[in-house]
């Protein structure tokens, strides 16, 4: 390879190495803007799945309190379920103590009461004279009347008095044990529903969240894919300087050389001068000791 085209062929690698670094520096640019969007993404999704285990914490926190609440409305429950049976004993205990108190002819209050409702909603379902109204109207007083004589009786009864007030007090027992059930359940129902807005609200931003990962790792792979092209181009351009350097070294090695030749042939002259005894210069001698012949 002749010097002129060591030159050129130096040249077109120098272009190529410039060109390569334009690439590598846009390539650079490129990994760094895309790893700082990774880690933006990276963040969000870490700020998402944050706002994730603090949602789901608060529902665990409902779902405790409303299996409790749930443990207690069984409990209060069986007591109301256990206060109603006491109020149906005492409510059969009047009954029966009503049945025994009881004139012995005649119609029960059971029967009486019974009745009375009968007729009552005859009354206002059928289309009737004047005069059959007032009739029916007038039973249904007598009965009335009959009725209330029976209750009266009761109640100058110190026995059914008695009876009929244990029975009032074990009903309101269990009625108030059936609202305190109520508001038991109501309050459970309140944490659960609390509980499953939150799960829902959590699984909302764990879908961003997942979204976020998903734009993560396909930010991160881009970034890492142009990250590799860079560093081959590093490579490249290492090589190509490598290149380069091994030309121009060997130009130079080429141009001694021929220097070397030069000097050598015209020492061989200057000595056959010499030896002809002919007078040498200062120059000649310089050349002689430049060929290496003295």
């Amino acid at each position: 390879m002749t010097e002129g085209e060591s030159d050129v062929l130096i040249e077109d690698f120098l272009d190529k190495k410039e060109r390569l670094n334009q690439q590598a520096n846009r390539h650079r640019d490129l990994r760094d803007r895309m790893n700082e969007e990774t880690k933006r993404w990276a963040a969000r999704r870490d700020e998402l799945n944050a706002k994730v285990r603090g949602l789901i914490d608060q529902a665990n926190q409902h779902k405790a309190r409303r299996d409790e609440l749930n443990r207690n409305v069984m409990a209060a429950k069986q007591q109301r379920d256990e206060l109603n049976k006491v109020a149906n004993e005492k409510a059969d205990a009047l009954n029966l103590l009503k049945k025994d108190r009881s004139p012995r002819e005649g119609p029960t209050p059971g029967k009486l009461k019974a009745e009375i409702r009968r007729l009552e909603f005859e009354q206002q379902t059928k289309v009737m004279t004047p005069k059959k109204e007032k009739e029916l109207i007038d039973r249904i007083g007598a009965l009335l009347k009959e009725l209330r004589a029976i209750e009266t009786s009761y109640e100058a009864d110190a026995g059914v008095k008695e009876a009929y007030e244990a029975m009032k007090t074990a009903k309101a027992a269990a009625e108030e044990q059936h609202r305190a059930v109520t508001e038991l359940a109501n309050a459970a129902q309140e944490q659960h529903d609390k509980m499953v807005a939150l799960f829902e609200e959590a699984d909302k931003y764990r879908r961003e969240a997942d979204g976020g990962q998903e734009k993560f790792i396909e930010s991160k792979m881009g970034a890492d894919k142009v990250h590799h092209e860079y560093i081959d181009m590093v490579n490249q351009i290492r090589d190509l300087e490598k290149v380069v350097n091994g030309l121009r070294g060997k130009d130079r090695r080429g141009r001694g050389e021929t220097a070397a030749v030069a000097a050598k042939a015209e020492g061989d002259a200057i000595f056959e001068k010499f030896k002809k005894g002919e007078k040498l210069s200062t120059e000649d001698l310089m050349a002689l000791q430049k060929a290496g012949l003295l």
